[in-house]
């Protein structure tokens, strides 16, 4: 009997050795796909691209278990495909929490999956039970890098390298658990952004997937005031339409949408209706346009580009930008390497380099230096 226990423990633990050990790469391969997009880049395209400064408001990598600093066929984002890219700025968002049968039109709060990714990744132990805990991990992660990129340059003596500017921000503010004060331990952890609602209703405000899809909380309009006086960038992305409005009316800095569509192009609930494009140009900021089904009703460069315009024909070109979403678990027609997709299919629509210019980050840079603290 005691040898039957023996065998059956070896068992167990060779099956969770296994688990540990393939379950979050076989979880991500099964999320963040590529379909590869059959449009070329010209060499016209190609030599405007490489002279752009390239910004994307969204990005969900730090979710995974990857090595940012290591190339890799998984996903969308790493540094060398960010350099491939020509990409200046990469926002990385922090997930925290998202529901089981997750959708668009409606969600509970009261279940998450990413309480198994977290065990899975074998995270610290504080991340387990706590979302702002995993939001200050994921901080720490592209400190890491950071780090360790700094090292590797300085121990190389590489000289003229391209570097690659990262930006953290939120997916999503149920990690204040509640607790205004929490902003406080993100600002100093280094977010500067952050989206009030993801797939559910929070304690902050109302999302569009949500159950009641209600607008912002008395605790919502509180951290909108201390992120603007902190110089926190507000994201739009994912709240409620009742929770937009609000937000809108109350912002005295340029907010931003960091991925998503306009329903004008593509009718998906979360994207955008005209009023409130009108509403985020109103305060000076940018709407992030996003690469994938749900954004843009395709996997089509050229769709991307669509939506861009419609943006631009309506407000004007200072008020539209790159909100990928790239590894959020959605399928794009390239990863960040190929970026230039874009530059190609806006060069397709007509659009003058000097207006390219400010779509591939030109006016997220200006949103940037207008709402962000100067040292």
């Amino acid at each position: 009997m005691k040898r039957v226990l023996l065998w059956l423990a070896a068992i167990v633990a060779v099956a969770l050795a296994a688990f540990l050990i393939f379950a979050p790469g076989y979880t991500e391969r099964g999320m963040n796909k590529v379909a590869a997009t059959a449009a070329k880049i010209s060499p016209e395209a190609l030599a405007l691209h490489k002279t752009l400064t390239i910004a994307d408001l969204h990005g969900d990598t730090l979710m995974w278990k990857r090595d940012l600093l290591s190339k890799s066929d998984q996903g969308h984002i790493d540094l060398d495909r960010l350099t491939a890219g020509n990409v200046a700025l990469q926002v990385f968002s922090s997930v925290t929490k998202t529901p089981k049968g997750q959708n668009y039109d409606a969600n509970s709060a009261k279940t998450d999956n990413i309480t198994l990714l977290v065990a899975a990744q074998l995270q610290p132990p504080r991340t387990w039970t706590s979302l702002l805990e995993r939001s200050l991990w994921h901080a720490e992660k592209l400190n890491r890098a950071a780090a360790d990129l700094g090292g590797l340059m300085a121990a190389r003596k590489i000289k003229g390298a391209t570097q690659v500017g990262a930006l953290l921000s939120v997916e999503g503010l149920q990690n204040l658990e509640g607790k205004i004060e929490n902003l406080d331990k993100l600002y100093n952890a280094g977010f500067r952004m952050a989206g009030f609602a993801h797939f559910f209703d929070n304690e902050v405000a109302g999302s569009m997937h949500g159950e009641k899809k209600g607008g912002l909380t008395p605790l919502g309009r509180q951290v909108l005031k201390r992120m603007e006086a902190k110089g926190m960038i507000v994201d739009i992305a994912h709240a409620s339409h009742t929770a937009v409005a609000e937000m809108l009316a109350l912002a005295s800095k340029p907010v931003v949408s960091s991925h998503g569509g306009v329903q004008a192009t593509c009718k998906v609930n979360r994207n955008l209706t005209d009023d409130e494009i009108k509403g985020v140009a109103k305060t000076g900021g940018v709407i992030g346009i996003g690469y994938w089904d749900g954004a843009i009703c395709s996997n089509k460069p050229a769709d991307i580009a669509r939506a861009i315009k419609h943006v631009r024909d309506l407000v004007g070109i200072d008020h539209v930008g790159l909100g990928s979403d790239f590894d959020g678990a959605v399928t794009t027609p390239f990863d960040t390497a190929g970026v230039a997709h874009v530059t190609q299919a806006l060069m397709d629509a007509g659009f003058t380099p000097e207006e390219i210019g400010k779509v591939m980050g030109g006016n997220v840079m200006r949103v940037l230096a207008q709402t962000l603290p100067q040292k």
